[in-house]
């Protein structure tokens, strides 16, 4: 990702889409900034451009246009996804026999279409979740063998679909021999890979800024940090041989074909427990994932890494992108689309992410790529946020798959899966049949308390149906695949008067193309202004209702039109 985010270049990201004469008011903001220039000031600035500054070639300023090579990737939780051996749990040989169901590698078909692929955590752990680790070089022994995920990964490879492994850096389980060691004597050699109160002179008592309960707990006599749950006892990043064994961690994996890493629990490496927010905080954190992206680099130049740090504020992600992070989720983002498929209207929200990206620009050096997402294995199912309701669950899905990054989508998603905390309830089996329980693959583990009372959550149901949801996801992913401009272009706001319209501009070097979609359920008419006229051709469509003539878009209800 060289070159990125080129706005930097450009006095904001509607300068740079007044130079493509993309949006309407460029003539009236340009000859606005022009009137508060003298003559003499413009005589002497045009004589200046002309002596240091050769004129430009028609296609400099549409090269200096951000393109954020992009990939729709997704979230599986292997315990609940497909289940090859009959024991009711979900591996990884499952996973393998799946992946013609993401990505057959071939052109057209009923694939999803998908081009990556996240492990939630594959490491061996007590818990059903595992994010709290006992072994970091191995294999959780439920989801199969060093040798059956090679199998993955090579296959995934031929497929041309990425792989990254949760990696859980933050805290072990207390059943990791380190911590075991750790607690048996203030002499082990691990002591000091954990933060004990009483070997710090800390006062053992307080919240935790992390979770919802206390941040240390008694083992021993002693007092262990655990900011997120008792069973997740936080290791100690200012001793360097936990940051040396995290590096080496994770470069095993790489070594082993793996393509990036989500990191869990990003912005609590370093904590003081009254809060993860203040700036000597920040700072650390920042520095050790910069430490740890170098000694990724060793390995794997291209590693692609995408952090959770779970804050709306993008000035609080925002550091996290410097030479740390190719990607953070955009959690502000994902509330912002739930809010808008909602209450059927636009909000503007277009017009604040530009100024975001401009931002994220500023610290990544142009390197950034956004992470975009409804929701994942830690919130409320999307169709339990909008309440079953399907025409809201399309809207929601063709808006993210028509903004620019990495879309991610949850497991279960693309069909409609409802699910409400306690967390199992968000991560349940997957459906693949109507029968949720005796058909082959499926999972057993947990039994399934959403989704019962409708028969079409399931991919049989859906896979050869043209309205399902399904359907929609699989088409509009195979949209950025066939449009340049919807899969690594940048955005721009296009504003219409009706507020329950949202539009948008997707641009490359080479390809514009305008979004539109009708938040409603009315069939809506959206008049083109002159300069957009240019957009003359209805490119892709969710509904074959739509039509454009003479510069009038007709929009049926809830349905989306890319122009070109």
């Amino acid at each position: 990702m060289k070159d990125k985010f080129a706005w930097k270049k450009w006095i904001g990201a509607s300068v740079l889409i007044c130079s493509l004469g993309l949006t309407t008011a460029c003539s009236d903001a340009g000859q606005k900034e022009s009137n508060t220039l003298s003559k003499e000031q413009k005589d002497s600035e045009s004589k200046e451009e002309q002596a240091e500054t050769p004129a430009p070639h028609p296609s400099e300023n549409v090269a200096a246009i951000d393109e954020q090579p992009g990939r729709v990737y997704y979230e599986i939780f292997v315990r609940s996804f497909y289940d090859s051996d009959g024991d009711g749990i979900g591996d990884l040989n499952g996973i393998t026999e799946k992946l013609d169901y993401l990505n057959d590698g071939k052109p057209g078909g009923d694939d999803l279409g998908v081009e990556g692929i996240w492990l939630m955590p594959i490491n061996p752990s007590p818990s059903y979740h595992g994010y709290d680790v006992t072994d970091y070089y191995g294999i959780n022994p439920d989801y199969g063998t060093v040798e059956d995920l090679k199998l993955l990964l090579d296959e995934a490879h031929k497929r041309g679909i990425k792989v990254i492994m949760d990696l859980v850096v933050n805290h072990t389980s207390t059943e990791h021999p380190w911590f075991v060691d750790s607690a048996s004597s203030k002499d082990s050699t691990y002591r000091t890979w954990y933060k004990w109160a009483e070997d710090l002179n800390a006062d053992p008592s307080g919240l935790s800024a992390a979770g919802s309960g206390p941040a240390w707990h008694e083992k021993s006599g002693s007092h262990y940090l655990g900011t997120f749950w008792s069973g997740m006892p936080d290791l100690d990043f200012d001793q360097d041989a936990v940051r040396q064994e995290m590096i080496n961690i994770g470069q095993f994996w790489l070594s082993q074909g793996f393509d990036g890493f989500r990191l869990d629990a990003a912005k609590h490496i370093y904590e003081d427990v009254q809060s993860d927010r203040n700036a000597e905080t920040v700072a650390k954190n920042v520095a050790w994932w910069q430490q740890f992206r170098t000694a990724m680099n060793e390995v794997k130049e291209d590693a692609y890494i995408v952090g959770e740090v779970w804050e709306n504020s993008p000035v609080s992600v925002a550091p996290y992108l410097d030479q740390a992070f190719d990607s953070g989720f955009n959690f502000g983002l994902a509330e912002q689309i739930i809010r808008t498929v909602s209450s059927e209207q636009n909000g503007g929200f277009l017009v604040q992410l530009a100024r975001n990206y401009e931002l994220f620009a500023d610290k990544s050096q142009g390197e950034f790529v956004d992470a975009v997402f409804l929701a994942n294995h830690d919130q409320n199912r999307v169709m339990s946020q909008l309440s079953g309701n399907k025409d809201h669950a399309r809207m929601a899905s063709a808006i993210l798959l028509t903004l620019p990054g990495n879309p991610f989508i949850y497991y279960g998603e693309e069909i409609g899966m409802k699910g409400a905390k306690p967390d199992e309830e968000i991560r349940e089996p997957m459906l693949w049949s109507q029968d949720s329980t005796g058909s082959k693959g499926q999972t057993t583990w947990e039994p399934a308390k959403h989704n019962l009372d409708d028969d079409s959550v399931n991919v049989e149901a859906q896979l050869s149906d043209p309205s399902s949801l399904l359907s929609q996801y699989r088409t509009l992913i195979q949209w950025r695949a066939d449009t340049t401009a919807l899969r690594d272009g940048t955005v721009e706001d296009y504003s219409v008067e009706d507020s329950r319209i949202l539009s948008y501009i997707r641009a490359t070097a080479k390809e514009q193309v305008l979004v539109i979609h009708n938040l409603s359920g009315e069939k809506k008419e959206v008049g083109l202004s002159e300069t957009e006229h240019r957009f003359s051709v209805v490119l892709h469509q969710t509904d074959g209702k739509a039509a454009l003539q003479d510069g009038m878009l007709s929009l049926p209800p809830y349905s989306t039109v890319i122009l070109k």
